[in-house]
């Protein structure tokens, strides 16, 4: 079966994203950065599918209610009356929980670099980091991050330059997809659902 990303294998895997804006945009960075065999291209897929909600989440949602952030961010926001300033306010938002660090020293740098792509890119710093090794220069123009072709290079980029295709080559596909999780997400989070995802690009791309 080929290893193309087309829009009609692309909504096979992911029906909710929009294929036709996507499938070029992931096509390219696939071939851009050695995702040449099935298991790498199905586990690059599975990963990031549960990253970006399904491939249709390209840029951090900020609006919350105030109970929400409440519950989300308890520390910074104990009761409704601090929270509230925030409600449904996403620039005032960002700008609080990512101000004033890992970068963000601007007044509005916590809503410049706030989490883009479909591995979450966040922080100015972090955005720095990834122009090096995406070829996108993403602190001048951060909103590549969260289109099509700049998420689709960043999240390759990204895989590329964690070494993650030779993990995904390794004989133990459970193993390798634990170590990628670790590289993508810090921790193990939604692990079952990870190797779910992955397993439904092999329907499509194996």
């Amino acid at each position: 079966m080929s290893l193309t990303i087309t829009e009609a294998t692309l909504k096979a895997f992911a029906s909710g994203c929009d294929a036709g804006q996507l499938a070029p945009a992931l096509e390219a960075a696939r071939a851009a950065h050695g995702l040449n065999t099935a298991r790498r291209l199905c586990h690059f897929m599975g990963q990031i599918y549960h990253e970006s909600g399904g491939l249709t989440r390209l840029i951090e949602n900020l609006d919350y209610s105030a109970k929400r952030l409440t519950q989300v961010w308890p520390k910074r926001f104990p009761n409704l009356a601090t929270a509230a300033p925030y409600a449904h306010n996403p620039p005032a938002l960002a700008n609080n929980v990512y101000g004033g660090r890992f970068g963000n020293t601007a007044p509005d740098d916590g809503w410049r670099y706030r989490g883009r792509g479909f591995i979450q890119l966040t922080f100015k710093d972090n955005y720095k980091d990834a122009s090096g090794w995406s070829g996108l220069d993403l602190v001048a123009d951060p909103d590549l991050a969260g289109a099509p072709a700049g998420a689709a290079t960043i999240a390759a980029a990204f895989w590329a330059h964690k070494g993650l295709n030779a993990v995904a080559d390794g004989a133990d596909e459970t193993a390798a997809i634990r170590q990628e999780t670790l590289a993508i997400n810090g921790g193990t989070l939604g692990l079952d659902e990870r190797n779910a995802a992955v397993a439904r690009a092999e329907k499509i791309w194996s």
